[in-house]
């Protein structure tokens, strides 16, 4: 027969942790809404920025035969060296959230490695950083309390030494990883290849005119599509981290929320269990009351 005392700690147990996985879920909830506003925000601005890039592009492939002739826009069709920038959470408790950017990750690292290229790793957030400490992997950038509490100077700082090292020719791409924000009930990892551009991605095309008063001189187009380019990665660098911190909200809210669910089961099932067993209890005494009266006859 179960301990009556036992099941009945269990039940308080379990109620216990019910109620703070609930509060955790609460807190993630209003997290992901201020979030999700920042997060739509830099997508608008993340977007022109795009578009503005695209158009200089393409005036500068209209107005030269060869195309774009630019050191942000070369493919270098045999890389020797490559960087990966990846950003994971800072704190735990998101369910699969960080698991999905570090298996992209690995892919990509083994994927190099098949093809005898160099990879200088760089990490963002303390999960995805420890889980590659823990694998022995040699890490070039370990930055922590940045995607938890992103902010555009730090990130620059970060991705402009990669961007000066790919300059001076030591690396040949910058690959940027994040797991980003779909909806309340959804992620999906980004996997952005932030240099060289790929200037097929970008659609140059006639439709696009952001600014079309736009007049580029032929002794200004690269100064000024160096400029845009280094503004277009930085950015793109601090959205991945504001994007990440939302999808981190929506995926430690779904978390919780099946955790206070799964609570609430094992509450009801121990419930039951300790109905039955207090049923048991009574039924013996009674037996034992019973039994006793018989004797006495």
């Amino acid at each position: 027969m179960a301990n009556l005392k036992d099941i009945k700690r269990q039940i308080a147990s379990v109620k216990g942790t019910q109620k703070t996985t609930r509060a955790m879920k609460l807190v993630s909830s209003a997290k992901l809404k201020r979030a999700e506003e920042v997060a739509k925000r830099s997508k608008i601005y993340a977007k022109k920025l795009t578009e503005l890039l695209s158009e200089i592009a393409q005036k500068m492939q209209e107005s030269s035969a060869d195309g774009v002739d630019n050191i942000f826009m070369k493919e270098n069709k045999n890389p020797k060296k490559v960087d990966i920038v990846f950003v994971t959470s800072d704190k735990g408790l998101c369910g699969g959230f960080n698991h999905q950017t570090i298996k992209r990750t690995n892919a990509l690292i083994e994927e190099f490695k098949n093809s005898d290229i160099e990879v200088r790793l760089s990490g963002v957030g303390k999960k995805g950083i420890a889980f590659f400490k823990y694998n022995k992997v040699e890490m070039m950038n370990q930055i922590v309390d940045l995607s938890s509490k992103p902010n555009y100077e730090d990130s620059t700082a970060l991705i402009s030494s990669l961007v000066e090292d790919y300059v001076e020719g030591k690396t040949d791409k910058i690959i940027l990883i994040h797991n980003g924000y779909v909806s309340m009930i959804a992620q999906r990892v980004s996997q952005q290849q932030l240099l060289p551009i790929d200037v097929d991605s970008l659609e140059l095309t006639k439709s696009v005119h952001v600014g079309s008063e736009i007049e580029v001189e032929p002794d200004d187009d690269d100064t000024l599509l160096d400029a845009l380019v280094k503004r277009y990665v930085e950015y793109s660098m601090y959205y991945a981290l504001i994007d990440s911190l939302a999808a981190e909200h929506s995926a430690r809210m779904q978390a919780m929320d099946a955790a206070t669910n799964n609570a609430k089961e094992m509450v009801g099932k121990l419930t039951v269990k300790y109905n039955k067993a207090r049923q048991e209890a009574i039924t013996t005494e009674l037996i034992e009351i019973i039994s006793g009266m018989e004797s006495l006859k």
